[in-house]
């Protein structure tokens, strides 16, 4: 197996069939410290979809410049991921002045893309998926990782997550199937803002319950029944949240009788000083009473 790819882009095509254009270019974005971008041609080439990746600026680029990368596309089947299309080959290409751009120039066929249910379009919106790794750069990089803004985003059950919530979004799918399946919004950015929600939402209750207040617990029970209203099945999550609320009543509860002792410890300390002053004044009295007499004390 190759080395694994270091970025993966998704880009979203809104209203796919009412594009007008010959070409279709998606934002800029950032890998490998190197700027690109990503086209498309709705009406295809030979009935087909062609997809291509694209050096940004590439005509204000220094002379000499070339960059070898790695890439794959996957047009992305947004019903079932086991029919989504991928070009199959992983592309490798030099990507150099007179040839800024590469790509499967025959990537799906026209008719299948359209075709009802295919599973392709889903409201009119097109999700392609590449992939990219840049093996070599000849020239300098066009921007550090550390300046890029680019936010980039993966699709896990059909939401649009940060790569960092990726683990955390494909757990909770894994273990709760049914989590989604009445979730009624379709617009792809109220998908992102509710899973963000809900993942804010299980960040709150893993915090221990001494940093959790009430007005958490309260806030995460209204969070709750705001998403149950869209349509997640959050049962298993509201059990949760009442182990939550218990630990957190018999935290305080605890807490309570913990300081309640440590007081009670504490007069308890106080008066075994003072019954040891009094023991130690005793024990002087006493040897002062069981010492003899000397010669001198006599006479």
């Amino acid at each position: 197996m190759g080395k694994q790819f270091n970025k993966k882009i998704t880009w979203v095509i809104k209203n796919f069939s009412s594009l007008k254009s010959e070409k279709f270019c998606s934002d800029r974005f950032v890998a490998d410290g190197c700027k690109w971008y990503l086209s498309a041609y709705p009406k295809g080439s030979n009935d087909h979809l062609s997809l291509f990746l694209e050096v940004d600026n590439s005509g204000l680029l220094p002379i000499g410049w070339r960059r070898h990368t790695k890439f794959s596309f996957t047009v992305l089947n947004q019903r079932s991921k086991k029919l989504s299309r991928s070009d199959f080959t992983e592309l490798q290409q030099w990507f150099e002045q007179m040839t800024p751009g590469w790509g499967p120039p025959s990537m799906l066929p026209l008719n299948e893309l359209h075709a009802k249910d295919s599973g392709f379009l889903v409201n009119g919106d097109l999700k392609i998926v590449v992939e990219i790794d840049v093996l070599e750069v000849i020239g300098k990089l066009d921007v550090t990782e550390e300046t890029s803004t680019i936010i980039e985003t993966m699709d896990v059950n059909g939401f649009q997550i940060l790569p960092s919530h990726a683990e955390y979004v494909s757990r909770m799918f894994e273990r709760h199937s049914e989590l989604a399946s009445e979730f009624r919004p379709k617009n792809p950015n109220l998908r992102t803002a509710y899973i963000s929600f809900l993942l804010s939402v299980i960040e709150t209750m893993c915090q221990s319950p001494q940093e959790l207040s009430q007005d958490d617990l309260t806030d995460a029970y209204a969070a709750m029944g705001f998403m149950s209203d869209a349509g997640f099945k959050l049962d298993w999550l509201e059990k949760k949240l009442d182990e939550v609320s218990e630990k957190k009543k018999n935290e305080k509860s605890s807490e309570a009788g913990l300081q309640e002792m440590e007081e009670d410890l504490r007069d308890l300390k106080r008066k075994c000083s003072d019954m040891e002053a009094v023991v130690q004044k005793e024990k002087v009295k006493m040897s002062a009473a069981k010492a003899p007499l000397s010669f001198d004390d006599v006479v």
